[in-house]
């Protein structure tokens, strides 16, 4: 029987793109546990920062790689998500996770270095349901240690086992975790939705419905009409805008369509020349808004029929990088 110093001196290096090709899929989990493009950026780097430091030996001695990296990034994750909750505790108004466009309308990369080529393909987010902007404001509801084992498990397909190794738990204790994750996703939906996950998003109409809903949305802003505001707006809708005290915004959730409506057309008339772009926000139809070519707002939107439900209206221009430099069309 070998030695276990022996067996890892048997096992190979581990290859350079193995480990780099892991970046995409560390990038797509940690974009899910923190509703950050910057804050998991630097996850994964500190991730990466961690495998490095070790010595080849140990490198080595390391039986999975990607499993590795995983559990390094979901760990680093979890750290952040703790300390994220007593600053978004101090957050002027609304906390919004950040928008991600379409991969073809992505510019500059994660860290917004405002380059014009296209980001790199690996720090690139899969857009499904599970990055819609109403299943990332749910997450945001859950603690630290529910929202990594929902998304690990639910989201990611991991077995209990191993989200038990990750987090250090037990994996009954992971199961009550993301048990727990799934009723804080239940208790938002409302009450006729399917139980399939995930949730928030099951209720909305489809991309081509929302879309057609989003464009006569934005024809009714920009010809300031507001009672076809009204009629476009659910009368229990609400509007929430996230502002980072860096940028005017509301601090509160408006509530109601007519409110909603009244709000959108006093902004109007306070911003000649506002440009509104069809855009997909978060894998979902949207609207951005740019001033003398620049994006100041990206807004998502959840529908349900022929009516807007909730609309996230992101203005913290930390949070608009990867929007930074799209041309009006």
């Amino acid at each position: 029987m070998s030695t276990p110093s022996e067996s890892a001196h048997d096992r190979s290096e581990p290859d350079l793109s193995t480990i780099v090709g892991e970046r995409r899929q560390l990038i797509n989990l940690a974009y899910r546990l923190l509703g950050s493009l910057s804050e998991a950026e630097d996850a994964v780097q500190e991730t990466y920062t961690r495998w490095y430091a070790m010595s080849r030996e140990q490198q080595v001695a390391v039986a999975s790689p990607g499993a590795w990296l995983t559990t390094v990034a979901s760990r680093v994750c979890l750290d952040v998500l703790g300390s994220a909750r007593v600053r978004r505790e101090r957050y002027v108004g609304a906390w919004i996770p950040e928008p991600l466009p379409d991969p073809s309308e992505w510019i500059g990369g994660l860290a917004g270095t405002g380059r014009s080529e296209p980001a790199d393909p690996a720090d690139r987010i899969t857009l499904d349901e599970s990055v819609s902007m109403a299943f990332l404001v749910v997450l945001e509801s859950m603690t630290p240690a529910e929202r990594v084992a929902f998304v690990l498990h639910d989201v990611f397909r991991y077995p209990f086992a191993e989200v038990a190794e990750i987090v250090d738990r037990t994996p009954a204790a992971c199961r009550q975790l993301a048990s727990s994750g799934r009723r804080r996703i239940r208790a938002a939906r409302p009450p006729a939705a399917p139980p399939a996950l995930p949730a928030p998003a099951a209720v909305q109409a489809s991309p081509a419905a929302q879309a057609v809903l989003v464009r006569h949305f934005k024809d009714a802003w920009e010809s300031k009409d507001i009672e076809a505001l009204i009629a476009l707006l659910d009368p229990d809708a609400t509007m929430t805008a996230d502002g980072g005290g860096l940028v005017g915004a509301v601090l509160r959730p408006l509530e109601g369509g007519r409110s909603i409506a009244q709000y959108l057309i006093h902004i109007a008339g306070k911003a000649p020349g506002l440009t509104l772009l069809e855009r997909t926000v978060n894998g979902r139809p949207g609207l951005v808004a740019q001033h003398s070519g620049v994006t100041v707002t990206v807004a998502a939107f959840e529908t349900s029929g022929d009516h807007v439900t909730r609309v996230w209206a992101v203005r913290n221009p930390e949070k608009l990088r990867a929007w930074t430099g799209n041309e009006q069309t």
